[in-house]
């Protein structure tokens, strides 16, 4: 503590905690390389192990458990400009769906939240699904941009601007208005989660993760059910740049001129997720994403299913080119495949760290940190529930209590 004379003051107290849930403690965490002098731990970061149900909790360097999220939440955990978290909550642990956009902090203080029975002011039919799915994204005015379903039998094909301020739906975007009506209408994609099985329910695109640059006002998007990713603006809705292996003769003439053309050695993903901006400068654009490499509608057919792997990307903007320049994965083969979800970050040290989250079918998640040559400096194996769903959907490497947050007591 610093007083208004500027006299410092410490004092050290010591907290015994109560044990680690069961449902922590049930499920072995393995660190076979925590090279912590090598890793990216920064100023007081932890390794946040973002589940696909259930509850989220943070590691150590040492694979220790030093926080833990006690409601349960699914796949959205974004660390806010205030220092805050924002995650997608039930309201009660027994409802069928995800229903609760909450926007808390790491000692549990919640500061808003919005129950989503309701989408775009219309009932929704499909009472098991959860409207708000795969991701969000803070824009620089506040605003949150949401991966949702607009209320159709067409599901994950949207995205829509909260003002958190008003509660208010600001903008929406169909992407049935802006790709060609062949792609939903012709697809024989069924949803296959488990709440949205016998619904009849349409998964034609599977978006599961939205971008927002800061200095252009582009957003990047992965599309996991057509192996695509594309930028487009978000002010306009004008598509920039498609990267996909369908063939120019499959796209309307009106699309072809979107298409990148990959250099030789550039391998096309396959139901890939967390593509997301690394930089940018002189018409060089720089994104990195975890390619689950495996075919969905598109994809790469020749080394589908072989490996899975954390991939930066160089897109030459004005010639409409794409070169893959490093990639972490394909060396650890079919041990590591993981056909579904899955994460790639890169460290401020310049390291990345990836998410096998699905590993052997499941029943492992696999968090490794590697460095801009590919060696590994941390590796944690957590052991699943296959039954219950509980593998890592996103690992992030994350500072908590970071500077810009601050705890008024008096509130």
């Amino acid at each position: 503590m610093t007083d208004q004379a500027g006299e410092k003051q410490v004092k050290v107290v010591k907290i015994k905690t109560s044990k680690l849930p069961s449902w922590i403690s049930k499920f072995p965490i393995k660190v076979t390389v925590n090279d912590k002098s090598k890793m990216n731990l920064g100023s007081n970061e932890l390794t946040v192990l973002d589940r696909s149900t259930k509850q989220t909790f943070a590691v150590d360097g040492d694979g220790e458990v030093r926080w833990y999220y006690l409601r349960w939440n699914q796949h959205i955990f974004e660390q806010l400009d205030n220092g805050h978290i924002l995650l997608f909550n039930k309201i009660k642990s027994g409802d069928e769906k995800y229903n609760m956009l909450v926007e808390t902090d790491y000692i549990g203080r919640v500061y808003r939240q919005f129950s989503f029975d309701k989408t775009l002011g219309k009932s929704y039919a499909g009472e098991g699904v959860s409207l708000v799915h795969h991701d969000v994204v803070e824009k620089p005015n506040g605003n949150w941009l949401l991966t949702v379903h607009d209320g159709s039998k067409y599901v994950e094909d949207t995205i829509a601007e909260l003002g958190p301020n008003t509660g208010k739906i600001v903008k929406v975007i169909d992407f049935k208005k802006i790709f060609p009506e062949s792609m939903y209408k012709n697809s024989k994609i069924k949803a296959n989660d488990n709440t949205s099985s016998g619904l009849g329910l349409m998964d034609w695109l599977h978006i599961n993760t939205i971008s927002y640059d800061d200095k252009t006002g582009n957003i990047l998007l992965s599309a996991r059910n057509q192996d695509m990713i594309w930028s487009m603006n978000y002010q306009t809705n004008k598509i920039n740049w498609i990267f996909s292996s369908k063939t120019e003769s499959q796209w309307p003439s009106s699309f072809r001129k979107y298409l990148l053309k990959p250099s030789s050695g550039t391998k096309y993903p396959g139901g890939q997720h967390s593509v997301y901006i690394l930089n940018e400068e002189n018409n060089k654009l720089n994104v990195l994403l975890y390619d689950n490499n495996i075919v969905v509608t598109n994809g790469d057919k020749k080394q589908s299913g072989k490996f899975s792997a954390a991939t930066e990307y160089q897109i030459d903007t004005k010639q409409k080119t794409i070169k893959q320049v490093w990639s972490y994965g394909k060396n650890l083969g079919k041990k590591n495949f993981t056909e579904v979800i899955g994460y790639a970050q890169r460290l401020d040290n310049g390291n990345t760290l990836i998410n096998f989250g699905f590993k052997n079918k499941g029943k492992e998640s696999n968090i490794i940190e590697v460095d801009a040559y590919g060696n590994q400096v941390f590796n944690l194996t957590l052991e699943n529930s296959v039954k219950d769903m509980t593998y890592v959907y996103r690992a992030y490497r994350m500072q908590f209590y970071p500077d810009n947050y601050i705890f008024d007591a008096t509130k």
